[in-house]
């Protein structure tokens, strides 16, 4: 098997792999952001023909991972997109969203160019090859093994990241290459808001592992909660407004989701809460349909009667003149607008509004790129252009990890702990380059496991795994495997003992099973150190 790098290698949007397992298939096909630079490598060539890829397999619904599928669709991808049903039906609305920016930026480019005398832009896909998309979708459970073909088989799991999110596990078996390889996507944190935690996997041949927190943790939740009710508070009190940048999907639920408490706790003033984007008003729509895929702490509040997303104070901003009303009315208000990262979208016009007057707050609760105006704000900047003028920072600026659907540093090492072959192969990704090298001399530290950081065009080469060494083992070396192996079969029974309806039988018979290999290869250890002892 071959994997090559596309995106998300030594950057963090971009992510998309091909596989070349004898048939060609694709990982992830996503939109590289975060400034001019890097976004010219959407235009750029496929580095293989679209019309000879089987398959494609989506982690997860947002942009920098799903982006580009509709132009990959336009040049010819004619293949199944396999995917979760959440992720199918937020791809749906974030694809039209993004044909549409599409669409507008390329002519707002093209007038620009027609003034200059110089060649219109045209955008990189249109609604059309959205719709084009829809019928290639298919939809699969968590947790079940689908054989592609004879010689390729994938099973998706919880990622934990946003709702549908997936962590994929493919199985090669092809002459004389059986391996498995498995791509994290974007996990997410312990104990989020309403997703459930990753999935554990144990075995792997090569692991592609996210980074894109590998070099810090985020702050805990509830401190999280205190910094957005002193940014609430701190404007409330000088009568000015909460600016919100948040992704569409899952950072936007989330914060209604708190506000939601805060206002039924009583812990903030009444005033308005403006979600001013009509994808993030449908997005939130979706999740209400996705009850299923809820932790059982949404699904509490569920039981207690509430909607997780609604609240009296809540107004829904659907169009443009909706939106032009918010900053000329006068007073406190919360607007939750998009985009995530200040590059696009109402956000823009609000921060245009805002951002240089004193009393109010910009609170930045997600991944900021180089490049995208988010970012030079959180670093520092004294003003930014928007709109091709200079705007004062003078809003107080709140950076809240704790809301971060990816999973800090100590997470992703906890859940790269799980693994059990010592010979494993890890590729570090979906990181600023000095992130990822970090984290994976980090890996390569705490594990003894060979860790990389590939480039995008980087080719590896999967082989097939080493026969089991037999040989004594060091004490200190077999120590660690025992101390190991007895953690997991200690998750695996926490797991099995968990309420019966928690647990699908077809999960319950993986746990049975997984249990039991780890216990022979830990009797395995054992037997293995007794006869070492004896000699």
């Amino acid at each position: 098997m071959q994997i090559t790098c596309l995106g998300a290698a030594g950057c963090v949007t971009g992510s998309c792999f091909l596989i070349d397992n004898g048939k060609k298939y694709l990982v992830d096909c996503g939109l590289f952001q975060g400034g001019k630079q890097m976004e010219a490598l959407n235009r750029q060539p496929w580095g293989f023909d679209p019309a000879d890829i089987q398959a494609l397999f989506l982690t997860h619904a947002h942009i920098d991972h799903s982006g580009r599928i509709p132009k990959l669709v336009k040049d010819g991808f004619r293949g199944r997109i396999y995917t979760t049903l959440p992720t199918a039906e937020l791809c749906k609305i974030l694809l039209l969203d993004s044909a549409h920016i599409q669409e507008s930026e390329a002519e707002w480019q093209s007038r620009k160019n027609r003034r200059r005398g110089e060649p219109e832009v045209e955008p990189l896909y249109v609604e059309a090859d959205v719709m084009a998309c829809f019928p290639l979708l298919e939809v699969v459970a968590n947790n079940q093994v689908i054989n592609v073909d004879s010689r390729f088989k994938v099973r998706f799991r919880n990622a934990g990241h946003i709702l549908g999110s997936a962590i994929l596990e493919f199985w090669s078996n092809a002459p004389s290459n059986s391996c498995k390889v498995v791509f994290s996507g974007d996990l997410g944190q312990k104990d989020q808001l309403i997703v459930r935690d990753p999935h554990s996997i144990f075995d792997a041949d090569v692991l592609f592992i996210e980074s894109t927190y590998g070099n810090r943790d985020h702050r805990s939740f509830e401190e999280s909660k205190q910094e957005l009710l002193g940014a609430i508070r701190y404007s409330h009190r000088h009568q000015e407004k909460v600016m919100i940048p948040a992704f569409a999907v899952e950072r936007t639920q989330e914060i209604l989701y708190v506000l939601g408490e805060f206002f039924r706790d009583r812990l903030i003033p009444s005033m308005p809460v403006y979600l001013d984007s009509p994808l993030a008003i449908a997005a939130t729509e979706i999740f209400r349909q996705m009850k299923t895929f809820y932790d059982a702490d949404a699904i509490a509040i569920v039981n207690e009667g509430h909607d997780p997303f609604d609240f009296p104070q809540l107004i829904l901003s659907r169009t443009a003149e909706d939106s032009i009303a918010i900053n000329q009315t006068p007073g406190p208000a919360i607007i939750i607008a998009g985009n995530g990262m200040c590059t696009a979208g109402r956000i823009k016009h609000h921060l245009r509004h805002n951002l240089w007057r004193k009393g109010s707050s910009l609170v930045v609760v997600g991944f900021q790129a180089n490049g995208s105006i988010g970012r030079r704000i959180i670093e520092g900047a004294k003003s930014v252009k928007i709109f091709g003028e200079k705007v004062i920072v003078r809003a107080k600026v709140f950076t809240i990890g704790g809301f971060s659907a990816h999973a800090g540093q100590s997470d992703l090492l906890a859940w790269i702990d799980h693994f059990r072959n010592p010979a494993m192969r890890v590729y570090v990704t979906h990181g600023e380059r000095g992130v990822s090298e970090s984290f994976a001399q980090l890996v390569e530290k705490k594990f003894q496991l060979t860790a990389h950081v590939p480039d995008i065009g980087d080719l590896i080469v999967v082989t097939p795994p080493a026969p089991e060494v037999t040989a004594p083992r060091p004490a200190s070396k077999w120590r660690r495997d025992v101390a190991r192996l007895v953690e997991t079969a200690e998750a695996l029974v926490t797991i099995r003992e968990q309420s019966p309806e928690a647990l699908s039988a077809e999960t319950l018979r993986q746990v049975e099973e997984e249990l039991a290999r780890t216990q022979e290869r830990l009797a395995k250890i054992l037997r293995g150190a007794r006869e070492s002892a004896d000699k």
